[in-house]
């Protein structure tokens, strides 16, 4: 089922999520919607709190980025109960974009690598290090499991620049091209 994608004024956008218990909700079918949901809105990354669910679980599917990214071309995995272990001292700048803010995007400086420790679907431990565009998503969809968005990233100025096209995100003066909920 395709969800709707909660836009940036959501309260849900804001909080900080509880971790994701084994058996208190049918985590597999939430997972198969999210992915249904994040193909049908063409993203690359998709974290429960975009769906209205204050809980710490991710998705990214990279598959759509492959023919520039070549590295993310398999790139589709499922993060539950995630923790970013480690972060490298360099860093890279990207323009970003977010289902949950249409129509903006700009560069955020955020860190080349990273560790990242998670549950999967099964509730398996992994601990897996990212670098580049996968750490950069990884990253992206962590902030919301924390209560950002990536304009919290950006610089002063630019924040400036942006602010009339998230008050109009908020105030509900903006579409976009898949199910949302202002």
């Amino acid at each position: 089922m395709i969800l709707p994608i909660y836009l940036y004024g959501q309260a849900a956008l804001r909080r900080e999520t509880d971790e994701v218990v084994q058996g208190e909700m049918d985590v597999k079918q939430l997972i198969a919607d999210m992915q249904e949901t994040l193909i049908q809105a063409e993203g690359c990354g998709l974290a429960a709190p975009q769906v209205g669910l204050s809980k710490r679980l991710f998705i990214v599917d990279g598959s759509e980025l492959g023919e520039d990214y070549p590295d993310c071309a398999d790139f589709q995995q499922v993060f539950i109960n995630p923790e970013i272990i480690e972060e490298s001292d360099e860093t890279s700048t990207y323009s970003e974009g977010c289902l949950s803010l249409p129509g903006i995007s700009e560069n955020v400086v955020r860190p080349k690598t990273i560790t990242i420790r998670y549950q999967d679907a099964d509730f398996k431990w992994h601990e897996d290090t990212y670098t580049d565009f996968k750490a950069r998503i990884v990253l992206h969809e962590y902030d919301h499991l924390e209560g950002h968005v990536f304009t919290d990233r950006i610089s002063p100025i630019r924040k400036q620049f942006v602010r009339t096209k998230l008050t109009n995100i908020a105030k509900g003066k903006t579409v976009a091209r898949y199910r949302y909920k202002h």
